[in-house]
């Protein structure tokens, strides 16, 4: 992110997207399971207020103990992290530039709120990033920086970071936290989910559309709602939420909602 550019960056808001399941949009479809999730990704960028200048990633699938952490690596390589798939699936490629700059300012804006936070050069983009990012911005051409999630998973410690991270939006940074709203394994393609899916669905959008005070509160207790912990039996796929409201004092909007294997799948997008 270069601080030479004298041209002023427009607010970008900060998302919540469904990234699929491991290499979805790259396999065949012959039931369409993923073809409307993978039509919002496809469109994301057209509903942006301009073509960001890098996009910082969270995703449910990097957690560090004791604080955040940023991918620091100039060009990041990719992490297979899905298993049973298709041979092609672990030869997918998306050569995205890494962005150091953003990465040091970032853990910077953590580190001045109290937490803590660092730059590991090394590692590479898992595929809650490069999956959905291949189908967004096909072309691999925006710098883009993933963060991790705080091992542990304390909600309200996520909706803090995302609120220390907002400026970055000012700087025209896209902020994008890639799970999944719904995210019980064994219960995907079962109709028994649906009912209780659906029940937890419609909390979680009125708690994403609420104003930004009652959100955090309603977000920081999300255990209490209807069928939580059936809904996430561990909570990893959800705080890339928390991360993303925190970064924004506007309600939210679901701008993505459909069933997917019997589940209620949303995304939110957060202005």
């Amino acid at each position: 992110m270069s601080k030479s550019d004298s041209h002023p960056a427009a607010l970008q808001p900060s998302l919540f997207i469904p990234h699929g399941g491991g290499p979805c949009f790259f396999m065949p479809d012959p039931h369409g399971v993923w073809r409307d999730m993978e039509a919002y990704l496809r469109a994301l960028p057209a509903h942006l207020p301009a073509r960001p200048k890098a996009l910082l990633l969270i995703s449910g699938h990097w957690e560090t103990r004791g604080g955040f952490a940023f991918t620091g690596a100039a060009h990041p390589g990719l992490i297979y992290d899905y298993y049973g798939f298709p041979p092609h699936t672990y030869e997918l490629t998306y050569p995205v530039p890494g962005d150091p700059a953003l990465a040091e300012r970032a853990a910077g804006l953590l580190r001045a709120d109290g937490f803590a936070a660092g730059v590991d050069p090394e590692r590479g983009l898992d595929h809650g990033v490069f999956v959905p990012m291949k189908v967004a911005f096909p072309q691999a051409d925006i710098p883009l920086v993933q963060m991790s999630l705080d091992a542990g998973l304390d909600p309200a410690a996520h909706l803090r970071a995302g609120q220390a991270l907002a400026p970055l939006r000012e700087e025209g940074v896209l902020i994008i936290g890639s799970g999944m709203s719904f995210h019980n394994l064994r219960a995907y393609g079962d109709p028994r989910a649906t009912a209780p899916s659906r029940a937890f669905d419609a909390w979680l959008t009125a708690a994403a559309t609420a104003p930004a005070p009652q959100r955090a509160a309603l977000l920081a207790r999300w255990q209490g709602a209807p069928h939580a912990r059936f809904s996430h039996p561990r909570e990893e796929h959800l705080l890339p939420l928390m991360v993303a409201a925190g970064a924004s004092a506007a309600p939210g909007v679901q701008d993505f909602g459909e069933m997917v294997m019997d589940s209620a799948i949303s995304g939110y997008s957060f202005a």
